[in-house]
């Protein structure tokens, strides 16, 4: 039986893979984002989220069996976070509402709703790690619980089943997308190249030493499309990572490989890449220029401030994925893999030299 998809935010790193994957299974898709991008087999809807009447007229002739919901809004304030993201899910789950057709909605947020939003990210009384999804909410503002408010909502009214996915710092291919590590490091490693400044740890000395994991858009897509497709998946919170642990102080060394640098060595203070890539517009413009590259914006490539928050925390952060094993979720993705899976994609499309 034929099933259809609709895919918001699928211009992104995790929209884009969960429409990949649902079209290699066979899904009709229906992809929604204010600027889509042509993806093979994924049909473009054009809307503006913070237009509730928009988006109802966008969607009104479309009749999805599963919703996954993929992107969200960075504003200035956590309270903003809330009203605004929270906003964007009610806007779609009332849009699709008339057509009764949803039986799945599958929401993507992350770890933040173990270690509290970007204003007190891995601050005050953390979860013990690895982080299990029984853990509860902080005692804080979370606009990923808001979102999670209205998917619950929205369930109990319209009736159809659930799943939330948390993933840690997500790998995978987005231009202009605001969360963002690997092509960030890419465009990193190639600028340090260029200028011959060191490759540089940007982090924390617990990011550097302690234990770590990752998850990769094509893993998290696998997790995605199994939750909407296996019953006793439904109406569950799960993490979604790799399946790997490493330390930084060893994939440092890997990504400098693969880029052919030699790692800057680690003295235990923090270099943000905010900083340290601030007045690098100009060199990647003329770089981009030199070797024919697609996007010669820096800032439609590297995410330096989101890579930062996650390098920078104080605590050793690892999560456990038992509950997906043991309803059968058994796929693997090495991270070193993911990374270099991405840089060769980035390279083939002329994304970075």
């Amino acid at each position: 039986m034929s099933k259809t998809a609709l895919v918001v935010g699928s211009s992104g790193i995790a929209g884009g893979a969960v429409a990949a994957e649902l079209v290699s299974q066979g899904w009709s898709v229906l992809g929604l984002a204010r600027r889509p991008v042509a993806q093979a087999g994924v049909t473009p809807i054009v809307a503006d989220l913070h237009d509730p009447a928009a988006t109802a007229a966008a969607l009104a002739d479309v009749r999805p069996d599963a919703v996954f919901f993929t992107t969200w809004a960075r504003q200035a304030t956590e309270a903003e976070n809330i009203r605004v993201n929270a906003a964007m899910v009610r806007t779609v789950l009332d849009a699709v509402r008339p057509a009764a057709s949803v039986r799945h909605v599958a929401l993507v947020t992350g770890l933040k709703h173990y270690l509290g939003p970007f204003e007190a990210y891995g601050q005050g009384v953390l979860p013990q790690t690895p982080f299990h999804e029984e853990q509860g909410r902080l005692d804080i503002d979370n606009f990923y619980y808001a979102q999670e408010d209205e998917v619950f909502s929205a369930a109990e009214r319209d009736g159809f089943a659930w799943s939330i996915h948390r993933p840690h710092t997500i790998i995978g291919k987005a231009v202009g997308n605001a969360m963002n590590m690997g092509t960030t490091l890419a465009a990193y490693a190639s600028l340090c190249r260029e200028t011959g400044r060191p490759f540089r740890f940007p982090g924390s000395e617990a990011q550097w030493n302690g234990l770590t994991d990752m998850t990769s858009a094509t893993q998290l897509a696998r997790h995605l499309v199994w939750a909407a497709t296996t019953p006793a998946a439904a109406n569950q919170a799960f993490n979604v990572v790799n399946g790997d642990v490493f330390r930084w102080k060893w994939m440092w060394g890997r990504i400098a490989d693969w880029f052919g640098l030699k790692p800057a060595e680690f003295d235990g203070t923090l270099s943000p890449l905010e900083t340290q890539m601030a007045g690098d517009h100009a060199v990647w413009r003329r770089i981009a220029e030199r070797e024919n590259l697609i996007e010669p914006d820096l800032d439609r490539l590297a995410s330096p401030w989101h890579t930062d928050a996650d390098l920078g925390r104080p605590i050793e952060v690892v999560t456990d994925m038992g509950k997906s094993r043991r309803l059968g979720f058994l796929d693997y993705q090495p991270t070193d893999d993911a990374f270099f899976a991405l840089f060769e994609q980035l390279r083939a499309e002329r994304l970075i030299p």
